[in-house]
């Protein structure tokens, strides 16, 4: 036998006691939940000193491989960035709870009840690559909604992610919730044997780059919800206000690089381009910014040249493409041809042209005058997130408790029968809404 079929076998029985502690947690009362978020909190805060000292020893060995600056970002973590995770597990633990919230209660006949319930997914699996903090957020996240989880990070974060999940254990086993219910999974050959246990595993959320995540929706047949690109692009409208729109572009480009909701593209109307460019490019170069353009902007700024490749790239750096637009529709062309459905923005004191372009760009965050950074679970009080999802069909940009549930249809009856309702005879439904 291989060691990948060991692998395998090991897997499906880990696998096997998480959906069994999961169905265990889904029927956890809202309270016996919250209290096993507050012992994670505290359990992550007394285990700080052992989460930081791995965390170091991580960034010390990606180091030496020569990890990528955007992946090395997302790696690291501070006491400040730690102690910002465990704020919103317990921001997680305020929120209302996601399952068993009534969505439908219908009368289909006297004494014939129809009720449409929330309730979780099952058994979360969660493949990131590098920020050990996602382990903290989707764990509180899961928890709160009912579901287990399978963790799998990746191996530049293997030291820190073991000691947040210890902690995490530590702290749930002085509660209703069994430590099963949060798995972690280490080595490659896991992730592949993970996107076969379709038996076990209801979900698969990736986060990572662009050929991570599409390796993950080719080699599994189980539901995977994310975004694979976040080229989210800032349209600066003939209209905008300068100052505003040099502050925006900065923070969207500046305040993180490397996440996938930062800007990689500033489209510029051409009537204010003379006078916009050369501002926002000082404001950009003093935050150390590559900056690339069309021929048209290189006509203005003595800059890179911007190639058809640019267009459609993720930098996750300090690295903006520049184009000149010639209006409004010139630029959601642009936008729909070469954005990820991620997160666009428009700067603009115009309210109509500002619903034109919400209305018609193709994303699942549309913003006018506010940064891209903005595109965010935490920031939209969901607590955390586990992950941003592109797809059309819902859950769809950040999601956060509400894209953790299904639900499920409980019909109460008096010894009915569908015979009553067919044929010659047949008797009415009655069809009425109930509070």
């Amino acid at each position: 036998m291989t060691a990948t079929q060991i692998s395998a076998l090991s897997l499906s029985a880990i696998a096997k006691s998480t959906r069994q502690a999961a169905r265990q947690l889904a029927i956890l009362s809202t309270e016996a939940k919250n209290q096993a978020i507050e012992a994670i909190a505290q359990a992550l805060e007394a285990a700080t000193p052992e989460i930081l000292a791995a965390n170091a020893a991580d960034c010390q060995a990606a180091k030496e491989d020569n990890i990528a600056k955007p992946l090395y970002d997302r790696l690291k973590l501070d006491e400040t960035k730690l102690k910002g995770a465990i704020q919103g597990v317990r921001d997680v633990g305020r929120l209302k709870d996601p399952v068993g919230e009534v969505q439908l209660h219908r009368e289909l006949d006297e004494g014939l009840i129809l009720k449409r319930i929330s309730c979780p997914l099952g058994v979360l699996g969660i493949i990131f690559e590098a920020r050990p903090d996602a382990a903290i957020q989707i764990t509180s996240l899961a928890v709160k909604s009912g579901n287990g989880v399978i963790l799998k990070g990746g191996k530049e974060a293997v030291r820190s992610c073991e000691a947040i999940v210890k902690a995490i254990h530590q702290g749930l086993a002085q509660t209703s919730v069994n430590p099963a219910a949060v798995q972690l999974l280490t080595t490659r050959e896991e992730t592949i044997a993970m996107l076969q246990l379709d038996e076990y595993i209801d979900l698969i959320i990736p986060r990572g780059s662009n050929s991570f995540v599409q390796f993950v929706q080719d080699n599994t047949c189980i539901p995977v919800l994310g975004h694979a690109d976040g080229i989210c692009h800032l349209y600066i409208d003939s209209t905008a206000d300068l100052e505003k729109a040099v502050n925006l572009t900065v923070d969207a480009k500046t305040q993180y690089p490397a996440v996938c909701n930062a800007i990689e593209t500033l489209l510029v109307h051409s009537a204010i381009a003379n006078k916009f460019l050369p501002i926002v490019a000082g404001a950009l170069q003093e935050s150390q910014v590559e900056l690339r353009g069309d021929e048209a902007t290189c006509q203005i700024l003595d800059i890179v040249p911007a190639t058809e490749d640019d267009w459609r790239t993720e930098y996750n750096d300090l690295i903006l493409s520049i184009k000149i637009v010639d209006s409004l529709d010139d630029a959601i062309q642009h936008i729909n041809t070469y954005g990820s459905r991620h997160t666009e923005a428009i700067v603009t004191e115009d309210l109509v042209t500002a619903e034109t372009f919400m209305n018609q760009v193709d994303a699942a965050n549309v913003f006018h005058n506010c940064s891209t950074r903005f595109a965010d679970g935490f920031r939209y009080g969901f607590g955390a997130e586990v992950g941003i999802s592109t797809n059309k069909i819902p859950p769809r940009g950040p999601v956060g408790l509400d894209g953790l549930v299904t639900y499920k249809y409980k019909m109460t009856g008096k010894g009915d029968v569908v015979a009553t309702y067919a044929g010659k005879d047949a008797k009415a439904f009655t069809h009425r809404d109930l509070g």
